[in-house]
Order: C-alpha cells, then structure tokens, then sequence
C-alpha cells in the first residue's frame, strides 16, 4: 500500500469548510478550502475540491489511474444527529420496555432550568416483541416471532425502512435478536441494526442509544458515500475510498456505518497531531484545536485516548470514540459585561453575522479581541467581508465599541480601564476558559500537564497557545505547517483499524485468563479476516489486546493491556492511582469486556517537504506593528512564516503570520523554526508566578476565580461519580459538590442537586461550630 499509483486525497469535510490536503504522485503536497455547502457551484465540496486540484474542466470525468486513494472525514452523521433529520426508524424491544430509552439514567444535564426540554428520541415508533431472556441465558418467554412479523409488516406499509433490534440481555444471548432479524433483512428492510453486533456489552440504554443511532444515521451515510463514490466513478477511475470512524482508524467506504461516524472529522485531527508529533520528537501531547465557535482539547501520551461509552447530543453511545473533550469558547465566542463581571461565551457570533469586526454588525467576540490588541492585523488577513467579499477586517468598528463598553463598565463598578485594557482582560478570561478545558482531559486524570507539549492546530489557536501554555505551566507549543489544515492531513496518516469487543462479565482470577484468551483469539481472527478483505496484507497487520476492568460494585472501567494475572492488576492499580488517587487491594476486579484492535499500517508521512526558504540574507521581518503585550503597547516585528529558513529563532514579542492562521509570540517565549519546517516555542524566560490579586474587587479575576472554584467543584462530582458503588450517584447522579470557605460560606457549587446545596452551608457551618478545637488537615466529616 506505500506504493503511490496516482494522487491521494486527504479531507475533511467539516460543518462550515471542506478542507482537502492532495499528495501528488512525486510526494509534494498541495492544501485546499473550499465552503463545505455551495449548491450553485458544485453538488459536493469534496469531490470538486478533488476536481480542482486535479485541474479538470467542470463535467470532465477523472481519468483512469490519476486517484490513487481518497481517505476522509465527514460531519455529515453528527449534523443530522444535531439537527434530527436521520431516517425514520422502528425501534423492536422485549415486551415491557418501551419506555427504557426515553427514561435512560433520569439525569438532568441543567438541573436548574426551570422547563426542561427532554432530547427528542430518534426512533419515531417503538413495539414490544414478546420474548424474555434471564441475565443467565434462561428462556424466560419464547420469541413469538409472528408478532415481530405483524409490527414489521405494519411500519413497511408506513413507510418506514429502518429498524433497530434491541433485547434484554442480547449482548450475551443473542438468538432471539438474530430471529428478528433475519425475518427483517428477508422482508427487504434496507437497515437493520442489531444491539449484539453493533454494541455487544451489557447495559440496555447505552446498548439500546447506540444501535438506535446506527439504524438512524447509517442510510445518510450510505447515500453521502454513494454520491462520493459515483463522483469518483471508483471502479473506472481506480480510486479507493476510506473513511475515518470515531475511533482514529480508516475503514472502506462499504464498512462505514451510523454508529462509527459521530466524531468522524475530529478524529482527524488527534491523529495529525500524534503522528506529526512523533515525528517532531514529541512523545506526550496535549492537542488544541481553536476554531470559530468551539474548542476542541484532547491528550495523548503514546497510545490514543478513547471512550467506549459518551453523550452527544443527548444520544448515550457505547461504541469506541476518540476521547476528545470541547468547550464553547472559539474566535466568535461572545464578550459582555453583565453588570458585575466580564463574560465570555458560551454564544458565539458564528459565522453570520460573525464578530464585529467581519462587517455584517455582529456583537464583539474573541476575535475582536484579538483584533483591537494588534494580535490580528487586518492588513495581513484575507479581505473577504464586506458587501462584495473584498474588504479587510473593520478595526475602526472595534474600537468604537470596546470605547463604548469600557465607559459601561466604569458607570457601573468605577472600575476605569483603557479600551484595550478591556479587550485584554476579556482575552484572560477566554484564556483560561480553555485552560481549565485543558485540566479536565489532563490533570483531572492524573496527568502532570507540564511535562507535555501543547500541539496547536485549527484557524484560531496560534493567537493564544502562549498564553494557554502560561496558564498550565507548559513551556513548549507545537505549532505544524499544516496546523490550518491539520484533520484533513490526519486522514492520510491515519493506519486502518478494525477493533471488536465482547463482554464478559466475570471477576477476574489466574483461572479466567484461559477464557478470556478464547474471546481474544475468536475476535482477532474475524479482525484479521475483515482486514484481509480491505487488502492489507497479514505482514503489515499488528494487534493490540485490552481488558476493560474495574473494581467490584463499581461502573467505571479502565482499559489496561492484556498480559499475566500479575501484569494486568499492576497496570489496572497504576492507572487507578493515576486517575482517583488511591487503590483498593482487597477488593476484586471485574472484567466487565474484552477487545481486539487489529491495526493496518498504511504509510508513513515524512515532513521533510516543509523545509522551508532557502534565503541566504539573514532573517528580516516584513514590518513592525503595533502590539499590546505585558501590559503595553509595543513595536512588534511580523515575519512571513515561508520566509522563514532552518535554524531561524525569533523571541517575543513577535507575530508570525501564514496563509491559515496567525500565530502571536508572546514576551518570554521564543520560536525556533526547524528542519521539518516546524515551529517550535519554548519559554525562554521563566513565568512569573504568584503574584497578589489584591484586595479591591477586580470584574476580571472575580470571572476568572469563579470559573476555577466552579471546575474545582465539578472535578469533585466527577470523581465521585466514577469512584461510587451506588446506581443512584453514578446514574441518576443524585449527588452534590461545593467549596466553602473557612467560616462555612458558599464559595461555588457544581451544577447538582438544588435541594442538597441548600443544606449543605448550614451542615457545613454546624460541623466547623462543633468541631471548631479538634478538626485537622484530611479529616472527613
């Protein structure tokens, strides 16, 4: 497969842009944008930006032999999981759950709201199939399978096409499922998705959401990826096409499914990091991708971070996804000052009417931000608004607005600031939004954070990955060449995988490692077979085994190799004490599932086309701008990043511009451009640290001090909910966490339980009364 007939394509078509990253056959690589939906121009972004690159008039075919492979990641799936619009769908059940999946886990994500809007449920028609089969195989109530028949013929007669199977205790007996369907497939139905091969590992709703959203999204994805195909005309054209899944593996167009596509496009972008930052010499990662409404964070250390149970949309999933954690604060997020404190997000201006400074009259946002501190300069930045698409960035706008919203915050608190004064407290403010984003997937888990290297990637990231690094104590940022492009570049790093799960259910003993090297084996060998089928050979194949194990009574598994009794306890207690902080020796294990991950290797990207200039002058900037940085204005040189040659260094205050992003060196750190044509940042001169906030009220830190009490609580709700025996803690979420200060007053409270906090002061402030001569660090009350 390292053989290169023709052209490859990588992309990523995302909700707003497509972007597409092309290999010519001699290895040089070209990248692409293109809007993701122009129905006047093209019917799909992906395949013209294909034909655009391939240079073919509109309506010529693709020769034969010019594509070699088309390796891509599409939203499409989580769009119309967002927006609702999959097929229509009928769900079969065993008789008297009906309504399981509509009550799931009774949690309520907004305990506070006052109307509670319950997420619509995908499925429009639910029946109940009389059968019964025990949690230990007993046969309960056959399956009348005239029923199933009746239910089936009924939703064929209205219409519907798509049906989702999901019984009792499938996931380990699933004859009952495979009568059902059977029966559907012969009756013509063209989707029908069974719990036991979709999600075969016990729970019912997470089983039942996931098989759902695989009947509901598979025939979307299979049109998309029919239209893909008949663009390419594969068969004449030669082109193999693959598509990404949410675990960070390649899959052939034909064995993508609903279930595997939800974080098809991020995905991307976590594998793009992981291999451009091994070849840069980076072992442990923390990604930043920064786009214009969210921001996406993920960490890796080696090996990929994945969950195999989520929420998205509303939707619980038990299927394996890259562990990628996002936060409402991007370019567009929103700044208002709300009478006490300055506010960013979590609206966004989007991307109409966008921020102030696009010309269309939308609020101040981040970008705006940006642009009044100098960090963006409208000179440098495409001039693409206005009515005719050709004007540059309104900075006049901006600063009439922040003047306007400086003199607001004067009236109300006498706090009186200079407009970019303003603007940089709301940066702070944004800024350590995405560091605290940053700790939950990092030091929540046990990671030391400062021992990693901050990868930055996405149109916004650049402008504030120093600033980020600073909050976190990290001292080295990643920037790479195609940090604007980076998901689309992932797709052609990426290896293809095949993994398969099995649930076992079983306390773990010397005497089960026997069994579960059965399951391993039977999984790998249909792994192997289904790799074999996309062409791989057995040469290039590798296999990873894991066990996923938790403590008896408890519902948080984590994923530890598979190895000797020995072996897997110790690697389960190391990641244990990583993620709680304390062990449990005498408490038994439970092998809660087993999985195969059979891997492909595709082939290896080298970076050695970046290399950069070849200038032999010593390094100039193109211009000095004007900068607000520590706290001033200052003159800041701006350089060219393709101006840039192996072993230039630059030190802060600088900025760097390039064609899809700007990146901002701040004072203190200081950019070395490598061989590769990587940009390296590094802190040349240490932080400085603990400085007093003083004790008038300051509306930024009152933001900033809220928001880190209010992530302090949350992580205590998150540990307690992993680390809990009780269904009613860890599903229904029946729990409260707070901070209070020394005298018993409410600092911050996680968004749990509202008749617990009203308690909880006066409980509190009655065991400080009582205990006040005898309470010591690390008592609990």
């Amino acid at each position: 497969m390292s053989e290169q007939r023709g052209w490859e394509f990588w992309i990523d078509r995302g909700g707003t842009f497509t972007d597409i990253v092309g290999r010519r056959p001699d290895g040089a690589l070209v990248a692409h944008k293109l809007l993701s939906e122009n129905p006047e121009a093209y019917r799909d972004a992906a395949v013209q930006g294909i034909r655009d690159l391939l240079g073919l008039a509109k309506g010529e075919p693709i020769p034969p032999g010019r594509v070699g492979a088309v390796k891509m990641g599409t939203t499409v799936a989580t769009n119309a999981l967002l927006e609702r619009k999959g097929e229509r769908t009928l769900l079969l059940t065993t008789k008297g759950f009906r309504d399981a999946l509509r009550i799931g886990y009774q949690a309520r994500p907004k305990i506070f709201a006052k109307h509670i809007i319950k997420p619509e449920m995908l499925f429009e028609r639910v029946v109940e199939v009389d059968e019964r089969v025990r949690a230990n195989g007993a046969i309960e109530r056959e399956l009348d399978l005239e029923g199933a028949r009746s239910a089936l013929s009924q939703a064929q007669a209205d219409g519907i096409k798509v049906v989702a199977i999901v019984f009792m205790h499938a996931y380990r007996y699933p004859e009952h499922e495979r009568r059902v369907a059977k029966l559907a497939r012969e009756m013509n139905f063209p989707q029908v998705s069974v719990s036991h091969e979709v999600s075969p590992l016990i729970k019912l709703v997470g089983r039942g959401d996931t098989t759902v959203v695989d009947a509901y999204l598979s025939p979307i994805l299979r049109r998309y990826v029919a239209t893909v195909d008949s663009e390419l005309d594969a068969k004449k054209s030669g082109a193999r096409l693959m598509f990404m899944m949410s675990s960070g593996g390649l899959t052939a167009a034909e064995l993508f499914q609903g279930k595997d596509a939800i974080l098809s496009g991020p995905a991307g972008g976590v594998v793009g990091m992981a291999e451009t930052g091994r070849e840069a010499g980076f072992k442990n990662l923390i990604g930043f991708d920064m786009g214009g409404t969210s921001t996406d964070v993920s960490h890796y250390d080696g090996e990929y971070e994945r969950a195999f149970e989520t929420r998205v949309a509303g939707v619980r999933m038990r299927a394996p996804m890259m562990q990628i954690h996002t936060v409402a604060a991007g370019g567009g997020s929103i700044l208002f000052f709300d009478g006490s404190r300055y506010r960013v997000g979590p609206e966004s201006a989007g991307a109409n009417p966008g921020p102030a400074c696009y010309r269309r009259g939308g609020p101040l946002a981040v970008t705006d931000a940006n642009v009044m501190l100098g960090r963006v300069q409208p000179a440098f930045f495409p001039r693409v608004f206005g009515p005719n698409g050709d004007q540059p960035l309104d900075r006049a706008v901006v600063e009439t607005k922040f003047a306007a919203l400086a003199e607001q915050i004067a009236r109300a608190t006498g706090n009186r600031r200079a407009p970019e004064q303003v603007a940089e407290g709301f940066l702070t403010i944004a800024v350590a939004n995405m560091a605290n984003a940053i700790k939950e997937i990092s030091i929540q888990c046990g990671y030391d954070v400062t021992e990693y290297t901050l990868c930055c990637f996405g149109g916004a990231g650049g402008q504030h990955a120093c600033a980020v690094a600073d909050q976190l104590g990290m001292t080295s940022v990643f920037l790479h060449p195609l940090a604007g492009v980076l998901s689309a570049y992932g797709m052609g790093l990426a290896d293809l995988r095949v993994m398969r799960e099995q649930a076992v259910e079983a306390r773990l003993d010397p005497a089960l490692l026997g069994d579960l090297e059965r399951r391993l084996a039977a999984l790998e060998v249909d792994g192997r077979a289904e790799m074999r089928r996309q062409g791989i050979a057995e040469a290039q194949m590798r296999i990873v085994r894991r066990v996923h194990l938790r403590y008896e009574g408890t519902d948080a598994p984590l994923i530890v190799n598979f190895g000797s009794h020995v072996e897997i306890v110790a690697a389960f207690e190391a990641a244990h004490r990583q993620r709680y902080g304390f062990i449990v020796p005498e408490k038994a294990q439970i092998v809660e599932a087993v999985s195969a991950e059979v891997i492909g290797k595709t082939e290896t990207v080298q970076d050695s086309f970046f290399a950069g200039s070849d200038r032999k002058a010593p390094l100039a900037p193109r211009t000095t701008v004007r900068m607000w940085a520590g706290g001033a204005w200052r003159d800041t040189p701006l350089y060219d990043r393709a101006e840039l040659a192996p072993g230039d260094r630059i030190d802060g205050p600088a900025i760097i511009i390039e064609k899809n992003s700007t990146n901002v060196i701040e004072p203190g750190w200081r950019a070395d451009f490598t061989g590769h044509g990587h940009i390296v940042l590094t802190r040349a001169v240490p932080a400085e640290r603990g400085q007093a906030v003083g004790t008038k009220v300051d509306p930024v830190m009152l933001e900033i001090f809220n928001n880190l009490f209010m992530s302090i609580a949350e992580q205590m709700g998150s540990t307690l909910e992993k680390t809990s025996h009780s269904v009613n803690i860890k599903e229904r979420l029946d729990f409260s966490c707070a901070v209070f200060d020394s005298d018993g007053q409410l600092i911050a409270n996680a968004p749990h339980m509202p008749v617990h906090l009203g308690s909880m002061g006066e409980s509190v402030q009655t065991i400080i009364r009582e205990r006040a001569g005898t309470m010591a660090p690390g008592d609990v009350f």
